[in-house]
């Protein structure tokens, strides 16, 4: 089979070296891993402003350069303005939620959902909650997939396997500590890549004010059917209702010493969110200038291909490598963490601990990389990276999430409420999405509101237990500092 690719030697040299430090890194802090809670949580040690650099590149990932690069390229700057649901969510949760998972003292969001509702719910949602996040990372997985068949010419399922395989062998060796080390190595690499691109597409489309005039439209941050307000507000929602119950990001405000370091490591997450999209998303729209009538997904790729010297291109296939591989790595920890603990231990082994825990969770993450790997290879069927992202996240991620998002902030919700929430959600979404086949944004408001609608009026007409009210009053004598 003859391979075609753009990649020079130079290039490949760049790439070699980042894959060496990468997992170098992820080995040498595997040196520091004595316990579960140090390959989960860091032992709460983690300084803030790590854990807002490792939490923000857990918010992205190559998805950016595959997903809202195409939709720059298809509407123009009404991409920032979608990205930008996220330094929303972050800010919101940063001030709502981070000293409230502060004082919720959990491993994972799990052992919360427990404590809060009982251990059927945490069960329930734990199962539910992996198989979301297999699904939820297929997505991540495509685009880098794609990345590899554009840039290295290689096809599409050995670029997949190829990422899951580097993933693995750094996360597998330093737990949260490999990811967090190896998150500031990648945000620099990507932020210096990104920032050199912006530059060479300006210059190469003739200045911003000669690209203004070209593309008129797409300056207009509300142009598109992206840019209408039923859109963009219920994609504000689900990114909020999304990024306020993950777990990797609960993960990250519990990992930190205290309540003001997680409320400074939001907000740093929510500056670098701010700033990002701007950088990496303006050469898409230039290259609706320079490459027009291409596949939207492919202009930022496409635009490296053409623009970047050897060598540096090498170095803009790292930046989007250390994305996704960044992201990657910190769901696949946190969800066997949820595996290990919250359904190894509870259901197999009670008494498993120490080095059994450790091995438990390396082979859970195995599993659920190797599940992500087989799913992504089918995402493209979902109408590629943006569509299928937006769809099963509102679909599927929403009515999951919600319970551990309003759970902590409203008392009289309950067991039945979850129940009912996860079921009306989830069939509100078929029947909005499948059935009727309402616009998307449209059916995702429905399916808001019934899976609102059905949680809180099970808190007020369904009874509570006497176990769970003692757990629900526990809860919030923590939360209010009694």
């Amino acid at each position: 089979m003859t391979i075609n690719t753009p990649l020079q030697f130079w290039d490949f040299l760049v790439i070699a070296v980042y894959f060496a430090v990468t997992l170098c890194t992820g080995v040498f802090m595997g040196r520091f891993v004595k316990s579960s809670k140090d390959f989960f949580s860091g032992g709460k040690k983690v300084p803030w402003w790590m854990g807002a650099v490792s939490s923000y590149m857990a918010m992205i990932s190559s998805f950016v350069f595959i997903a809202h690069a195409g939709v720059a390229y298809q509407d123009g700057l009404v991409a920032i303005l979608v990205f930008w649901s996220t330094v929303f969510a972050v800010v919101a949760g940063s001030w709502i939620f981070a000293w409230r998972w502060q004082r919720v003292h959990v491993t994972t969001p799990m052992e919360y959902l427990e404590r809060r509702y009982g251990s059927g719910v945490r069960q329930f949602i734990s199962w539910c909650g992996i198989a979301f996040r297999v699904l939820d990372n297929m997505v991540r997985l495509y685009s880098l997939g794609l990345i590899a068949s554009v840039l290295l010419g290689i096809p599409l399922s050995a670029g997949i396997w190829l990422g899951v395989a580097i993933v693995l062998t750094y996360t597998l060796t330093g737990g949260l500590w490999s990811v967090l080390v190896t998150d500031v190595i990648q945000c620099t690499i990507l932020f210096t890549a990104a920032v050199a691109m912006l530059f060479m597409s300006l210059n190469a489309a003739g200045g911003l004010g000669a690209l203004t005039q070209a593309l008129p439209d797409h300056f207009n941050a509300f142009n598109g059917h992206r840019g209408s307000f039923i859109f963009l507000f219920a994609y504000y929602l689900i990114v909020f209702i999304k990024y306020n119950g993950n777990w990797a990001f609960i993960q990250r405000l519990e990992s930190v010493p205290d309540e003001r370091s997680a409320i400074k490591m939001g907000l740093l997450t929510a500056l670098l969110l701010l700033l990002f999209p701007v950088v990496a998303l303006l050469p898409a729209i230039a290259a609706r200038h320079l490459l027009p009538g291409i596949n939207p997904e492919e202009a930022y790729l496409t635009l490296c291909t053409k623009l970047l010297p050897p060598g540096a291109l090498g170095l803009m296939v790292s930046a989007m490598l250390a994305a996704t591989l960044s992201t990657l790595a910190s769901e696949f920890n946190v969800t066997s963490s949820v595996f290990s603990k919250d359904i190894y231990q509870r259901l197999i082994r009670p008494q498993a601990e120490g080095r059994e825990m450790l091995l438990v969770g390396r082979l859970g993450m195995v599993a659920v990389a190797l599940l992500v790997a087989i799913g992504s290879q089918f995402v493209s069927a979902l109408g590629g990276a943006f569509e299928a992202n937006k769809l099963l996240m509102g679909l599927f991620g929403v009515p999951i999430v919600i319970p551990s998002v309003f759970g902590i902030l409203w008392k009289r919700p309950n067991t039945a409420g979850v129940y009912a929430c996860i079921i009306a959600g989830v069939a509100a979404g078929l029947v909005f999405n499948v059935a009727v086949k309402l616009p998307w944004e449209w059916a995702t408001v429905w399916q808001v509101a019934a899976c609102l609608l059905a949680y809180l009026a099970c808190g007020w007409l369904c009874p509570t237990s006497a176990r769970e009210q003692e757990g629900k009053d526990g809860i919030f004598r923590e939360l209010e500092g009694r």
